[in-house]
């Protein structure tokens, strides 16, 4: 089986702020992007898990997590899983940088 993989340019790299998250929209899809401290570059759903959410472009950044701004849920940017005590996931979207242009991979 052949899976289609559609790759579309959201940013450009050098102009994304290290540790700020940056809001995408690719159809109906919310995506956070954010630029880590050694260079990597991640993107997860634009929603906290919580119940009640919170916009995670908006959360702080430590290493390779985020917190929700509104409830302080500890959240990976590498599975998107929910750190203990809380519980959760967001989706994660596989990143891809070639020269300057970052580009989110859907498939």
């Amino acid at each position: 089986m052949i899976q289609t993989v559609m790759k579309v340019a959201v940013a450009g790299y050098s102009g994304l702020a290290v540790r700020a998250g940056t809001e995408v929209q690719i159809g109906d899809e919310k995506i956070a992007i954010f630029k880590l401290t050694n260079g990597d570059v991640r993107a997860v759903e634009n929603r906290s898990p919580h119940p009640k959410g919170g916009v995670l472009s908006e959360g702080l950044v430590s290493g390779n997590y985020v917190f929700c701004p509104v409830y302080d849920w500890k959240i990976s940017l590498v599975d998107g899983k929910v750190q203990a005590p809380d519980i959760g996931q967001v989706k994660t979207y596989e990143v891809l940088v070639e020269a300057d242009e970052v580009y989110i991979l859907l498939g």
